[in-house]
């Protein structure tokens, strides 16, 4: 006879839906993530899998997943009480696929069907995805690359190492300009026709391996990102999983906790407290933040603090600023910081700080702290952050109460938004026209010229 799932009705209790609830909910999940197969499931079928019958075939990661957006945290099969036993064969799981694998494998899943379901922003972003392997899984994810057996590949050195540092950089610096919907798809076939190869290669020593396991880890991270701003979160998530497999391969801790932060980041603007809390605790984790330089630093406390802040962490989230502030401040030319912080500046920080001030209800700060973004700032390197930081400003001018500055600053934002193709400039512009709204048929010049002028930029902006 079954044992009943304790842990799995002590989860269905925490998310306050009956058993009829949580099979609809459930169905729900399996048709937007393409799972035919458990569109029938029933009050029935919850009530065997707690009285411990085991679920087949995909249903528990489905069901788990259903719960974990129900609370708002990732789950693990195991906190459900699904765990695989021993003699199971655990499938799905990203953690547990082998890097190299899932990376040569993007060849053969841009052809398939749920490729194209992720890329066409149809694919459910995945809470229960954001679940962290324990610490055997990062003590030992250096060594599992190190004796990855190895073809008659070519031999891999410092000169591909560069190529990869170069072609990221490029398209780091665009997405900054012109947003992570132009230019996405080019990096992604760089990297499986070519930063596939690389990592199967032969090395010449450790020190080559870590370099080139790195490069490859911030080139993923970087289509990775371009795909949260072009709002195809799912296909995002999952290459920030794989970009973070990469830099644990090669023992680089400030890379993992640069990863991590933009998992944070992206789980807070997805409104995941929870996650977004503990995926922003991860990233000072484990020497991440200690080995990193301070301007890097920086970066991975400011969005901490604006993870404490959407927790209610109120004077947690003000002593982070604080430190973030103190980190930048000792950032220096010529510390040996890495690339891919070159866009984190005064601006960047003080955008960051608006968000988190506006988060706690501090508006009067939050606006002070968009405007110095914005003065500081140079708009011709960065297009895209700077129509979005203007777009959040008039939505914290429009909160004041004063329409009319909240309009200028709109202006300003949609001039700034020419060339710009992001889902997060869109965003801005579906929010400047839903709160324009109450407004719209009171005869108020400012408001319907900047009302038509978004509608237009809908049109434009993908």
């Amino acid at each position: 006879m079954a044992r009943r799932n304790d842990d799995l009705a002590a989860v269905i209790a925490e998310t306050g839906w009956s058993q009829p609830v949580v099979a609809a909910a459930v169905v729900r999940v399996a048709a937007e993530s393409g799972v035919d197969e458990l569109l029938n499931v029933k009050r029935s079928h919850i009530a065997m899998w707690v009285a411990g019958t085991r679920p087949r075939g995909r249903a528990a990661d489905v069901l788990r997943e259903t719960l974990s957006r129900r609370l708002g945290r990732p789950l693990t099969l195991a906190s459900i009480g699904l765990a695989a036993s021993a003699s199971d064969t655990v499938t799905g799981s990203e953690w547990e696929t082998d890097t190299l694998t899932t990376l040569v494998d993007l060849r053969r899943n841009s052809m398939d069907q749920n490729r194209r379901r992720l890329l066409t922003g149809a694919a459910v972003y995945s809470v229960g995805g954001l679940a962290l392997p324990g610490d055997p899984w990062w003590e030992e994810a250096p060594q599992r690359a190190r004796s990855r057996a190895v073809g008659p590949n070519r031999e891999v050195g410092e000169r591909e190492v560069r190529a990869v540092r170069e072609m990221t950089d490029f398209f780091a610096r665009r997405d900054q300009r012109h947003g992570g919907v132009d230019g996405r798809t080019a990096l992604y076939q760089y990297i499986i026709d070519d930063v596939a190869r690389y990592v199967s290669g032969v090395f010449s020593g450790e020190d080559s391996r870590r370099s080139l396991y790195s490069a490859a880890a911030e080139a993923v991270y970087v289509v990775g990102w371009m795909s949260f701003d072009a709002s195809q979160h799912e296909l995002a998530r999952r290459y920030f999983t794989l970009a973070l497999k990469l830099a644990a391969e090669a023992d680089d801790a400030p890379l993992a906790g640069h990863i991590l932060r933009a998992m944070a980041h992206q789980a807070i603007d997805l409104g995941h407290t929870r996650a977004a809390l503990d995926l922003a605790t991860a990233s000072v984790e484990r020497k991440r933040y200690d080995l990193a330089t301070p301007r890097e630093r920086s970066l991975i406390g400011i969005v901490r603090a604006r993870a404490l802040a959407v927790d209610g962490q109120k004077g947690h989230a003000i002593a982070a600023i604080h430190q973030a502030e103190a980190d930048l401040s000792q950032a220096t030319a010529g510390d040996g910081e890495p690339q891919r912080v070159w866009f984190f500046q005064e601006a960047s920080l003080a955008h960051e700080t608006a968000r988190t001030l506006w988060v706690l209800g501090d508006l009067s700060g939050a606006l002070r702290h968009f405007r110095a973004s914005v003065r500081l700032r140079r708009t011709d390197s960065f297009s895209r952050t700077h129509a979005v930081t203007l777009g959040y400003m008039g939505t914290v001018q429009a909160g004041q109460g004063d329409i009319d500055e909240a309009c200028r600053t709109w202006s300003r934002a949609l001039d700034a938004m020419d060339g710009v193709q992001s889902g997060r400039a869109r965003e801005a512009v579906v929010t400047m026209r839903t709160t324009l709204s109450p407004f719209r048929n009171r005869g108020i010049r400012s408001v319907s010229e900047v009302d038509e002028r978004a509608r237009v930029a809908l049109r434009r902006v993908i």
